[in-house]
């Protein structure tokens, strides 16, 4: 996980754990599902026991459907959305140039490790890395799946958090692409192949 995101999550964190109190209307996030609306908070009898649930409404288009425990949704995950002053920070992260793990085990993991944290900071490096990846060699069935999995998560909170069209919010993210790709200059093709053979071969 990148400063930027620790950063982001510690803030999260504090925001959930002070006033994390969702009601019918509001908006946070789920883990690997993205913005939601509490439809509302319900009753259920749970083992005998009365338990209370969040009534989450996905809002990706699909109209699905999530219950949460109201004692367990910070456990699970379930945060607030970025704040609309942190965008540009956000965008600012996708230009950023980072290191790329040569080794693919390793970079599967890392992936799995940052789309599981929930930080959409996290979200923007995947999808950084794995875009700049494809500007080398042609990515493998699960590395497009798991770029096209964060860049949907990314384009559908800051559609939500600006009040914006996802259009226009994948928009900003791929204007944020090409920018960090102008600064790292041409891509050595030749070169990346060649490292990721064993001696070089």
């Amino acid at each position: 996980m990148s400063d930027t995101a620790i950063d982001h999550v510690l803030a999260s964190l504090f925001r959930v754990n002070s006033t994390f109190t969702l009601a019918a209307g509001d908006k946070a996030i789920y883990p690997c599902v993205g913005p939601c609306r509490i439809a509302g908070v319900e009753k259920r009898i749970v083992d005998a026991k009365v338990v209370m649930f969040y009534h989450l409404i996905v809002l990706d288009g699909s109209c699905g459907e999530l219950f949460i425990p109201v004692e367990k949704a910070a456990q699970v995950g379930v945060r607030l959305m970025i704040d609309k002053s942190e965008i540009p920070k956000l965008l600012a992260h996708l230009r950023e140039r980072g290191d790329m793990v040569g080794d693919w085990r390793q970079r599967a993991s890392d992936n799995s490790k940052l789309f599981t944290s929930g930080s959409p900071f996290d979200l923007a490096e995947i999808v950084a890395s794995l875009t700049e990846l494809s500007d080398t060699k042609s990515l493998t069935f699960g590395q497009s799946r798991t770029l096209g999995r964060a860049k949907r998560l990314l384009v559908c909170e800051i559609s939500e958090v600006m009040g914006e069209t996802e259009t226009a919010a994948e928009e900003q993210i791929d204007r944020a692409l090409k920018e960090r790709s102008a600064e790292r200059g041409p891509v050595n093709v030749l070169g990346a192949a060649t490292a990721s053979l064993p001696n070089g071969m």
